[in-house]
């Protein structure tokens, strides 16, 4: 059995995220000592690992959420789990095409504004009106 300090330090996730994952019913509730402690088993390690690593690739709560029920039916298809992943994978692109986008802009910024006076800085002029980007098509809050 694990407190809740060394399952913390056993899968490298706080304290309070253990807690939230509990909470929002990513995590069953935990048994508890006499002296009202939480106590965590093998199966409950293996599952904050899990849900750990999918965090780390970026998996929003509720695709793990559903993760975590197609992994209790070890012999249905993995064609849902594939799904999910492709979403993601889908994401994980989508990003990479935005922040490319913002490291162009950025660098124009750089570029044009690494001269003169704060008064004609590009840097500050960009940041101050959206219009001014390159790339006005992002939104503005």
């Amino acid at each position: 059995m694990f407190t809740i300090g060394k399952l913390s330090k056993a899968t490298g996730v706080k304290v309070p995220t253990i807690r939230y994952y509990e909470q929002i019913g990513l995590l069953p509730e935990p048994d508890r000592s006499a002296g009202n402690q939480r106590l965590y088993g093998a199966e409950t390690r293996e599952t904050l690992s899990f849900v750990r690593h999918a965090r780390d690739l970026g998996f929003p709560i509720e695709a793990i959420r559903e993760l975590l029920v197609l992994a209790r039916h070890p012999s249905a298809s993995c064609a849902d789990a594939d799904e999910i992943a492709r979403r993601q994978l889908a994401e994980v692109r989508a990003r990479i095409a935005r922040l490319s986008q913002l490291a162009e802009e950025l660098e124009r910024m750089v570029h044009h504004g690494a001269h003169g006076t704060v008064a004609e800085c590009r840097v500050l002029e960009v940041i101050a009106d959206h219009s001014e980007c390159a790339h006005h098509d992002h939104p503005a809050d």
